[in-house]
């Protein structure tokens, strides 16, 4: 009977740390991001930004699908520029793509605030640059998190993504 008691007093406790989450456990030092930087704000501009987030979003998902460590997800990323390239250019022929370190200003999403600085990313800028821009973790892929997803949610589901590619 203790040994229970002993066995669910532990499940509790990882779940409760599970679900006590730092910013830094959100994103990881070594992740990769994508940002894709509409033209401008007119409403044409920012249809056409999510137009190729969506596709090269699944694009390199799919790619990175059975990849389970940084190191593979850089070279599947690198080897996937030209054909991130074709995506883009099925849109528009004014673009930028730089995978490297890249300049992130300060965003708070959902209460937490993701400081400012160079990550390691994949940023696709359409024109200019000017308008509003999307940007996500793209590995570990935490992405995919529905919009609609209460913190517990959110937040279970990404320590369970970091937990299976930290290990």
């Amino acid at each position: 009977m203790k040994n229970i008691l002993f066995i669910l007093l532990f499940i509790f406790l990882l779940v409760g740390i599970s679900n006590v989450v730092t910013e830094n456990e959100l994103i990881p030092e070594d992740a990769i991001r994508i940002r894709v930087i509409a033209a401008s704000d007119k409403k044409e501009d920012q249809e056409l930004k999510i137009k190729i987030k969506n596709e090269v979003e699944k694009y390199l998902y799919e790619q990175l699908s059975n990849v389970d460590n940084i190191n593979d997800a850089h070279i599947v990323i690198k080897n996937s520029l030209v054909n991130i390239d074709k995506i883009v250019k099925k849109y528009t022929d004014d673009f930028n793509i730089n995978y490297g370190l890249n300049y992130f200003p300060e965003k708070e999403f959902k209460g937490i605030k993701y400081k400012d600085g160079e990550y390691q990313s994949l940023v696709i800028t359409i024109g200019n640059g000017l308008g509003n821009n999307w940007w996500c973790v793209l590995f570990p892929p935490l992405c995919m998190i529905e919009e609609d997803t209460t913190d517990v949610e959110y937040r279970s589901f990404i320590v369970d993504t970091l937990n299976k590619y930290n290990s």
